[in-house]
């Protein structure tokens, strides 16, 4: 497979985990790559890091590598598909990158592909459709569905628009119903978090090479408690290191908040008022603070987390969520290592796939390879 805006992997790690095998990786964020490249052991020509216009000039330097490629996968970045926006999809500059991918597919002409991306999509599906017919022509068959990332036993509330063709004369219904087949119920947050090793927000500015029990490492040895949930992410291998749990700094006031706030709660809430920053607007700031509640799914996991995790207060502790936790939402296995600044970390958890709900598309699709 081909995997294009590839981020650091999730979508490649559960389509490779339904046994297609990654063969050639685009992704144009040096840092999110070489996340990719540390857990995937594919030969450097197997990698272009750059924009994928770019690479759709000098496909021709790669036509013995993509003669028989069974299946490309990827989620261009669109901004400008709002019902509110008349212009043509591809008519709009902020677009390119989905007009690349369309180019991309016309000139490899995989068996399947795949399109994920944002349910906002579905605003514009008459027209994507038209879309790939102008780019594929008669030759594919395709078909999308929104899908509930927690259908899949993923413990979040996400959901993804989700493309998928072939030209192998599969009726596209047909596959969608063997994804559909893959359903669970999701496990919840507490699932995720329970076993991790307790943290504490750090309290000393601008010390982000210090690692320690209380704020926690980069790597460390740990024995992980073997729940439903260790062996749902991680299948029957035995894991004994920790990566990427480590917290980052907070201010006392933020510590505070986060200490009072009940689980559910938000910035509104009685038990911060004396507290809360930015009162005169709290009709903007409601969901400045947000405690998660254990016995739910987790809100969206977003890249919005390199910033702060304000709105992703951990549940039992006075901290927000640790890259290695919200990769646990994401159903990442507890062996993959993200790689770069730590503030990177959350940004390449956040733009994943969900590794569960991509093994199930791949599970519905390897049916009929």
């Amino acid at each position: 497979m081909v995997d294009l805006f590839a981020g650091c992997g999730g979508l490649s790690l559960g389509l490779e985990q339904a046994g297609f095998m990654p063969w050639f990786v685009n992704e144009i964020v040096e840092q999110f790559a070489n996340t990719y490249k540390f857990n995937h052991k594919l030969a450097d020509d197997h990698y272009y890091i750059g924009d994928i216009a770019v690479l759709n000039e000098h496909l021709y330097e790669y036509e013995e590598m993509f003669k028989d490629i069974t299946l490309v996968c990827g989620g261009p970045p669109c901004q400008g598909f709002s019902m509110a926006n008349r212009q043509r999809i591809l008519d709009d500059p902020r677009n390119n990158l989905y007009k690349q991918y369309l180019i991309f597919l016309s000139i490899v002409r995989p068996k399947f592909f795949i399109m994920e991306n944002v349910k906002g999509m579905m605003n514009k599906k008459d027209e994507i459709i038209q879309n790939f017919k102008e780019y594929l022509g008669e030759e594919y068959l395709f078909d999308y569905d929104v899908l509930k990332a927690q259908d899949y036993g993923v413990p979040q509330n996400r959901e993804r628009f989700i493309m998928i063709g072939n030209r192998i004369g599969v009726q596209p219904k047909e596959i969608f119903e063997e994804v559909y087949r893959h359903k669970r119920e999701p496990f919840v947050l507490r699932d995720a978090l329970y076993g991790l090793p307790h943290l504490e927000a750090k309290k000393d500015k601008g010390q982000s090479g210090v690692e320690d029990a209380q704020s926690g490492f980069t790597e460390c040895d740990f024995e992980y408690p073997k729940t439903k949930f260790y062996y749902f992410i991680n299948g029957n291998r035995v894991i004994t290191k920790l990566y990427n749990h480590k917290n980052r700094y907070n201010n006392e006031r933020d510590i505070e908040i986060f200490r009072r706030l009940p689980q559910g709660a938000n910035s509104l809430h009685e038990s911060i008022a004396d507290i809360m920053p930015y009162k005169r607007r709290n009709d903007i700031f409601k969901d400045k603070y947000f405690k998660l509640d254990e016995t739910q799914i987790c809100k969206t996991i977003t890249s919005h987390m390199k910033f702060d995790c304000n709105m992703y207060i951990h549940p039992w502790e006075a901290r927000g969520l640790s890259p290695r936790e919200a990769a646990r939402i994401q159903t990442f296995p507890d062996d993959f290592v993200f790689t770069g600044a730590q503030n990177m970390w959350y940004a390449q958890v956040g733009n994943a796939v969900p590794v569960k709900l991509a093994k199930a598309i791949g599970d519905g699709i390897m049916k009929f390879v």
